[in-house]
């Protein structure tokens, strides 16, 4: 064996033959290109670079990639992933290329008086800012935000609060709000602790430095408090999901809205000297389209399916994913889960979707609803150390979701890269986290140790929005917004 071999400068460095493959249609290579030797030591970064070049691609402008190797994403050198799965060098290594998912940086607090609920983002991209056409102004970007004093706050980009929802005694709510959504660029939905739905209209002043939310439309019908809401602008409808296990829809017409349950209505079983006390409303009060009892415990979800306004998806802490008929009001597929589910958001696959629930046992379960589906759960989303209370969808793709736990951290998972799941982990495909935001409140507190993974800083809403990135709120009375960068810039 010639003893040069190893010696520094007295040998060629190593290569390793690799197989370049995608599924994109846009980012084929040419025929012939596919296969390529590289240097052992390259990594992520190294191999974008080759696969842009003029030899590649030749793309106008750099395209960020990741590297995914039977499922798992490339996170050191080839010549290290040979080592760690006891490969040799001659092993050709088949890569399959991605489009980057851009790190999240931090970009800003918007600081509150209590905890934030819910968040909710305006913009000319999000749901609302599509559904509002011509009347949402460009460079009106907002952001929604529902708290536990019972107010709604609208921000600006600046940290500037544009408006705040009135107190209770001139028609707001009169409890805690647990969740809020834009229904257009002049309509909001809100609900809560005091088992009302609200619709406010939004306006602001000519300047865009201030607005006012007021009240329009009051539903009532649950008897008891909303956890969350979900909407559909064009046709104005709302869904509420209910602690006592009810499902309601809503119409934010006043016209074909039926009326209020009485009973329901402060003040209407009260005495005569009692309602003189209780501030009347100056909205008008309706009841719901339809509620129906599908679960057995709190239900903590419910969402309407992103194609299709008429079918609706629910999740409860009674272990079920439900998919109901929203024009018979009836069920139409059960999921059973293991655990009790806090929270859901749909991804749309093809002409269908795959849930994503989040557990009170830290894992996010991601399932087919399909009454035909040959497995109901497809894969286990875990990292979390804590319960998975709220999910929101990327707005740039369909295999990506972030995710707000109890542990004080928001994660961004990508639906490409799967593993096989540990004994322990109870087997099926795995999914680990490809980034994690840690609240910027527990960074200041780092010498304080807790038993309790996130106390004091748990997530209760997230959105992912193109203008604003990733956007979240929890115990620590903060708005977090936090955006990708340019790749190629950061590293």
């Amino acid at each position: 064996m010639d003893s040069s071999i190893g010696q520094p400068g007295a040998a060629e460095p190593q290569q390793i033959r690799v197989n370049f493959t995608t599924t994109s249609p846009d980012l084929q290579l040419p025929e012939g290109r596919t296969q390529l030797l590289v240097p052992a030591d390259i990594k992520r970064y190294g191999l974008s670079r080759v696969l842009n070049s003029e030899s590649m691609l030749n793309t106008s402008s750099p395209i960020p990639f990741d590297f995914l190797i039977n499922g798992s994403f490339l996170r050191t050198s080839l010549e290290d992933y040979l080592k760690a799965n006891g490969l040799s060098a001659e092993t050709t290594i088949t890569l399959q290329y991605v489009r980057s998912l851009i790190p999240p940086v931090y970009q800003a607090s918007f600081e509150h008086d209590d905890w934030v609920s819910d968040v909710d983002v305006l913009s000319e991209t999000s749901r609302a800012g599509v559904w509002s056409g011509e009347k949402f102004a460009t460079g009106q970007d907002r952001i929604l935000s529902a708290s536990y004093d019972g107010l709604l706050r609208i921000w600006n980009n600046s940290a500037n609060i544009i408006a705040t929802s009135p107190s209770s005694s001139l028609g707001g709510h009169s409890a805690s709000v647990k969740s809020a959504k834009f229904l257009s660029a002049t309509q909001i939905a809100s609900a809560g602790l005091d088992r009302t739905v609200r619709i406010w209209k939004y306006s602001e002043a000519d300047d865009h430095l201030s607005g006012t939310l007021k009240p329009s439309l009051e539903l009532y019908g649950h008897k008891a408090s909303i956890e969350s809401i979900d909407v559909h602008g064009p046709t104005g409808r709302i869904l509420s999901a209910s602690s006592d296990g009810s499902i309601a829809l809503w119409t934010t017409s006043k016209t074909s809205a039926p009326a209020a349950p009485a009973p329901l209505i402060p003040g209407s079983t009260a005495s005569a000297s009692k309602k003189r006390k209780i501030a009347p409303s100056t909205a008008a009060q309706r009841g719901p389209l339809s509620l129906t009892q599908p679960h057995t415990a709190a239900a903590s979800a419910a969402i309407f399916d992103p194609a299709d306004a008429t079918v609706a998806y629910t999740a409860s802490q009674d272990h079920t994913l439900r998919t109901l008929d929203l024009t018979t009001a009836k069920v139409e597929n059960v999921i059973t889960t293991s655990h009790p589910l806090l929270s859901l958001c749909a991804l749309k696959r093809g002409s269908g979707v795959l849930l994503a629930a989040g557990t009170s046992a830290r894992h996010i379960t991601v399932a087919d609803p399909r009454v035909n589906a040959t497995t109901t759960s497809v894969m286990t989303l875990r990292g979390h150390r804590n319960m998975v209370g709220c999910l929101a969808v990327s707005p740039d793709n369909d295999y990506s979701l972030v995710s707000g736990s109890h542990d004080g951290t928001c994660r961004i998972w990508d639906l490409r890269s799967v593993r096989a799941g540990t004994k322990a982990e109870g087997g099926g495909s795995v999914s680990e986290s490809v980034y994690v935001i840690e609240r910027e409140s527990l960074k200041v507190q780092k010498g304080v140790k807790s038993d309790v993974p996130g106390r004091g800083a748990k997530v209760f809403g997230v959105a992912w929005d193109k203008s604003f990135g990733i956007v979240s709120g929890g115990e620590d009375k903060m708005v977090q917004i936090n955006r990708g960068r340019d790749l190629f810039a950061g590293e």
